[in-house]
């Protein structure tokens, strides 16, 4: 049976405000502007897990380029998307419905394409702009995500040479991932996406303009509704991880309509896959022990990817 969706639901608006971190006065501004915007972004990662991205300099021509580009995707033909179709979680292109059609007893309403660009860089063959746009959208985000990184590392008082080493950022795994929630004749008894966490450090999304994300925020489900040309920013299960529960990831759905398709472009940015990761020795002291134990972030990604989705129960993989 299909899921209900029959929680509280809060509209954002603003009593609650979702955090907005200027981007550009981030990594431009004064020593005071950006000390301001470090201090904002912490508390957002520890409040919220969740925050909207402004003048962040990835043009709009480019973010509608990709949207298009995987619109044309979709739009292929069942024989020339054959090829990507079904495979192992762990193919570096991937295209079907649900989130693993094997594991799923009842289907989310979305087609879905996975495709690894980081550190090595994949791409479908058609449509034939596809390997352009992807690499120069996905250039672009992964470069503000390890500026964000940057900046959340100075919020816990770290440096970064030393939890960027530990990582092994210079050879971060990057997914990017294109949704299509189609119109859903009962969309009150199906989810685009049922409420899960994410595998990674943190997850960028754009959306096509139509709503139905929702964030859990307060025991509370709020519904998202971005700023005009802005990106959103949650923190995922590694984030938690590492920084040993202090940022924990963030718990989030997609609703769907019966009137409008919505699409969303989500890049997802990790630890390298090979490393062992687990709390930052830093953040570890008598008072505040480990929480979690280490895991290679590959056999993390490979579980989670390859089971029913259900909340953040792959966390339940690593806690102590």
């Amino acid at each position: 049976m299909a899921p209900t969706v029959n929680c509280e639901i809060v509209p954002g608006g603003a009593e609650e405000e979702i955090p907005t971190i200027d981007f550009n006065l981030l990594v431009n501004g004064s020593a005071d502007q950006r000390s301001e915007m470090i201090q904002k972004l912490g508390t957002a990662c520890e409040d919220w897990g969740f925050f909207m991205i402004v003048n962040h300099g990835v043009s709009e021509s480019l973010r509608e380029a990709m949207i298009m580009a995987f619109k044309d995707l979709f739009d292929l033909t069942a024989d020339e998307k054959q090829a990507y179709v079904g495979g192992h979680v762990l193919d570096p292109i991937r295209v079907g419905t649900s989130f693993n059609a094997k594991a799923d007893n009842d289907k989310y309403w979305r087609h879905y394409a996975k495709i690894f660009v980081h550190p090595d860089f994949h791409s479908p063959s058609k449509p034939l702009n596809f390997r352009d746009v992807s690499e120069e959208y996905t250039t672009s985000i992964r470069s503000l995500v390890l500026k964000l990184l940057k900046a959340i590392w100075e919020s816990l008082g770290l440096e970064e040479a030393r939890i960027s080493n530990f990582l092994d950022l210079n050879s971060c795994f990057q997914i990017l991932v294109g949704n299509l929630y189609p119109p859903c004749p009962n969309p009150e008894n199906k989810f685009g996406m049922p409420p899960h966490s994410d595998h990674g450090l943190l997850t960028v999304l754009y959306q096509n303009g139509i709503d139905g994300l929702q964030v859990m925020h307060k025991e509370k489900w709020i519904t998202v509704k971005p700023v005009p040309n802005s990106f959103l920013v949650n923190t995922g299960d590694h984030m938690e991880i590492v920084t040993n529960g202090k940022y924990k990831s963030l718990l989030h759905r997609a609703l769907l309509t019966d009137t409008m398709t919505r699409m969303s472009i989500v890049t997802v940015v990790g630890p390298s896959l090979d490393k062992f990761v687990g709390p930052f020795s830093d953040l570890l002291s008598t008072e505040s022990p480990a929480v979690f134990h280490g895991f290679k972030y590959r056999d993390y990604m490979e579980y989670q990817q390859s089971n029913t989705l259900a909340g953040k129960s792959a966390l339940d993989l690593v806690r102590m």
